[in-house]
């Protein structure tokens, strides 16, 4: 049944495009034609020795890519597809990509070993393939097999558990993968290769092994084997044993116990002495253990009295020794690493985990750092000085504001005059420090401020990644005076700071820094938190700025996508500003006038933007709209028939979803901007948003926006949504039976499940309200069924407080909007009674009100 298909790959491979679309397409049309023939083929291809190597790895990728692929509907359809080939030519298949592991080339093998990973992920779970691990235990257990097909085999054992769940193989099986995949790491029997393979599939095969790791004495004997691996004279192979180390610290934490002072010995030898590669796993194994403890303190403080997890501190147990090797890291920086996004290196890891640490262990940190910080912060080689900085900024979170207030207010000084230091890499440093300064602690005071603004404004102008980090600093020091309450100080110093970061955005070396678009979020940042009755002038002066740069970047000549791209970065983020301005001005009566006067030309902006067919700008310049629609409110109304047809792609952009549920979103402020004026546009977008609903192409995390949107249009228009209830009710109450379903065992779906919840009962609420007064028997043949969900929901204990409140209200809408036409319903249905007590005992001022209000609803009817 197999093909010769050779030439065929090799001019898939070939430079002249011709000839590989041309072999692309005979590829395809074979696959849609005769599928078990096609991958017969290609497994001949892969196994056959004689093929040349390019064509047998083309084979491989081909034949993975049509088990596997990152969208989910496309990954359902390649099984299905799989499961309904005939049972003989599927073994015939996996025959052949078993027979490819002994081959003599590295590439096919290899290839193979992750097929066979993605057959079995779909077959073993259906028990399919019961003899594949016997098979490749095989492999292992022969002595005179190759060293090649064992390092195979032992690939693809760690490929087939990083595809499969524990449940998915008897005890029995796991107890002889382990023993296989350790036997493997024995430095005495196997080749590096082998050994290297081995700790590999140790690494993949961990979750594997909770009954083993449970029992002491193969526990035992596992952590033998990898710390003596972990000492190999092999780079990749010691690297590889801390990786497994690290899985370990995050997998059996409560068990590690005994094994701390050799783990600790472990570490810090490596940390100190050996390939950087390695250092690293070695700090990140105690990243690992601050995780575990950080997430049973979470665990503790959120069930108080509970018993959780044994709560071991190995993190408190250590720290004397573990402080100074963490520290000791800080001074082993890269030349440049400042100025290289990718840069990852032993500095950069042991701040991260020494940040952990303060955060597992909070005032105990600071005795073991600050003689670090106060040693090394003057000293002439500016390794020191920069670990100081660096090693009291990481520091910052975790310690109580008590201990850190005043070691921050003696040293604010000396950090701004840092600032000023010769070497950039202490800037940079110092930079990052203050921005965490001004985010987690309030010490800027009317007496310093003045200095520090000073200092930022001027540093703002260094080399480009020093800059990005002093907007971050702006960036907080605005934020901490409005949560503060006290933005009326920053108020004299907001025209220069807007203009230093105007300048700042235009600079010709910003684009590949990220500093451009840092700049403008720092002033989004400004302008959102400032006063507004001190700043609406300075603010109203920034707008016609920013709508004249956003003119000049329509008015540009692009040639190229780079070119392209930038256009579209740069529009994105003046939309962004025009959206945080108009939001400002337009929250006060005595403000919304500086907009009103530039609406018309901030409006053809968004248009012309949206002509450039860019799903970023799209996102920015939608938002945008949005909040000029709330700012104009029915002066909106002449905008719309142009923007209509910009609505209408955004609510069929499933693709870019996040550029849908932006449109959602705006289609519920442009219904409160018009009200009723937005009926003639109705039925276009309620068709839109219906057909979104029951697509499966589009991302589930749309559709609850959707019927909050419903909500939306019928508080609009009122009564005139009776043409769309049949259309919309019957959706919403499916949608309702979908939470019923939802799997309270995995947490993305419960939350998922409360977006949902909570965004029927807001659709039914606003349809509830808007017929109220006219055509609220409508609604009657609905109600028995949203009782009976607002019931489900009520015996969630576990439910999210914002659905309680939803659920709350639309009870209360209900019981407004249909008076005595559901006096029966209540009385079928007491659960309410308690529902509306456990609602009128919370800490919640706003649920307790709402729940009066509901109380009072009902009681009308009942005595009616």
């Amino acid at each position: 049944m197999a093909f010769e298909i050779t030439q065929i790959l090799l001019s898939a491979q070939s430079p002249d495009a011709r000839i590989r679309t041309e072999a692309e397409a005979t590829l395809k049309q074979f696959q849609e034609q005769n599928l078990p023939g096609f991958l017969v083929s290609l497994s001949f291809e892969l196994s056959n020795n004689e093929k040349p190597i390019e064509t047998r790895r083309l084979a491989g990728i081909i034949l993975k890519n049509s088990l596997d692929a990152k969208d989910g509907a496309r990954k359902n359809l390649l099984i299905q597809q799989w499961m309904g080939i005939e049972i003989a030519i599927k073994s015939q298949i996996k025959g052949l990509l078993l027979r490819t592991l002994a081959s003599s080339a590295p590439e096919a093998w290899h290839t193979s070993a992750q097929v066979i990973a993605k057959v079995a992920s779909v077959e073993i779970p259906q028990k399919q393939w019961p003899e594949l691990i016997s098979t490749l235990l095989n492999n292992m257990n022969q002595p005179d097999q190759p060293a090649s097909l064992k390092q195979a085999t032992l690939e693809t054992l760690g490929f087939v558990c990083e595809e499969i769940s524990h449940q998915d193989l008897e005890q029995e099986e796991v107890n002889t993968v382990l023993t296989a995949v350790v036997q493997g790491m024995n430095l005495a029997e196997h080749s590096p290769d082998v050994r290297l393979a081995a700790t590999k599939a140790l690494y993949n095969a961990l979750d594997f092994a909770q009954t083993n790791f449970e029992n002491e004495m193969e526990r035992n004997y596992i952590m033998k084997v990898v710390c003596e691996t972990a000492m190999s004279k092999e780079v990749e192979i010691r690297q590889a044993a801390f990786e497994c180390l690290v899985s370990i610290a995050s997998t059996y934490y409560e068990l590690l116990g005994p094994y701390m002072p050799t783990l600790f010995e472990l570490t810090s030898n490596v940390v100190r002495a050996d390939d950087e590669a390695v250092a690293l796993q070695a700090v990140e194994f105690w990243s690992s253990i601050c995780d575990e403890e950080l997430e049973l303190q979470d665990f503790e403080s959120s069930d108080a009295g509970e018993s959780g997890s044994p709560h071991s501190c190995f993190i408190e147990k250590a720290l004397p020794a573990l402080v100074p090797m963490l520290l000791e890291t800080l001074l082993k920086q890269q030349e440049d690493q400042d100025q290289d996004d990718t840069i990852w290196n032993l500095s950069m890891a042991g701040g991260t985990c020494l940040g952990l640490v303060a955060r597992t262990v909070g005032d105990a940190v600071l005795p073991l750092v600050m003689p670090f910080v106060e040693e090394n912060i003057k000293k002439p080689d500016w390794h020191c000085r920069e670990a100081a900085t660096y090693a009291f900024g990481s520091v910052l979170e975790g310690p109580s504001v008590e201990k850190l207030s005043p070691l921050v207010s003696a040293g604010l000084d000396f950090f701004l005059n840092l600032m000023k230091d010769e070497n950039s890499h202490v800037r940079d440093s110092t930079a990052w420090t203050l921005g965490r300064i001004f985010e987690l602690l309030d010490v800027i005071s009317s007496e310093n401020l003045q200095k520090v603004v000073m200092v930022l404004l001027e540093s703002v102008r260094d080399a480009p990644h020093i800059a990005e980090k002093v907007c971050g600093a702006i960036y907080y020091l605005a934020q901490e005076f409005e949560d503060a309450g006290n933005n009326s100080l920053l108020s004299p110093y907001l025209t220069e700071i807007i203009s230093s970061l105007l300048a700042t955005a235009d600079r010709t070396d910003s684009f590949n820094s990220k500093l451009r678009t840092s700049a403008y979020e720092t002033i989004n940042e400004v302008v959102r938190s400032s006063n507004l009755a001190e700043s609406s002038q300075i603010i109203a002066q920034l707008l016609p700025a920013i709508m004249n740069k956003l003119q000049q970047t329509l008015d540009l000549q692009i040639v190229s996508s780079d070119e392209r791209e930038k256009q579209s970065d740069v529009q994105a983020s003046l939309c962004g500003v025009l959206q945080v301005i108009i939001q400002k001005l337009g929250s006060a009566d005595e403000t919304k006038p500086a907009i009103v006067q530039y609406a018309d030309q901030i409006m053809m902006l968004f248009l012309s933007v949206f002509a450039c067919h860019s799903s970023t700008v799209h996102e920015e310049a939608m938002l945008a709209v949005g909040a000029l629609a709330y700012a104009t409110g029915p002066g909106f109304l002449k905008y719309m028939t142009e923007f209509s047809k910009y609505l209408q792609m955004g609510l069929q952009n499933f693709e870019e979803y996040q550029v849908c549920s932006i449109t959602v979103g705006v289609v519920g402020d442009v219904c409160r901007a018009l009200d009723d004026k937005i009926m003639p546009f109705c039925d276009v977008i309620m068709e839109l948003l219906l057909k979104d609903l029951h697509s499966n192409v589009l991302h589930r995390s749309v559709k609850p926006a959707i019927f909050s949107c419903f909500g939306d249009i019928a508080l609009a228009i009122g009564e005139q949504f009776e043409k769309y209830v049949r259309h919309a009710l019957p959706v919403m109450q499916h949608a309702a039976e979908v939470c019923a379903q939802i799997e309270t065992t995995d947490e993305e779906m419960m939350e998922y499940g409360y977006q949902l919840k909570r965004s029927i009962f807001e659709a039914y609420s606003g349809i509830l309200q808007g017929f109220k007064d006219t055509k609220s028997e409508l609604m009657v043949p609905y109600a028995p069924h949203l009782l009976q969900f607002i019931e489900l929901v009520c015996n969630d204990k576990q439910r999210d407080e914002s659905v309680t409140k939803a659920a709350v209200a639309v009870m209360g809408d209900l019981a407004d909007a249909l008076g005595s036409n559901i006096k029966l319903l209540f009385k079928d249905r007491v659960f309410y009674i308690d529902f509306l007590g456990e609602c009128l005992q919370s800490d919640d001022e706003q649920l307790k009100e709402t729940a009066t209000w509901t109380q009072g609803m009902i009681g009308r009817i009942m005595v009616s």
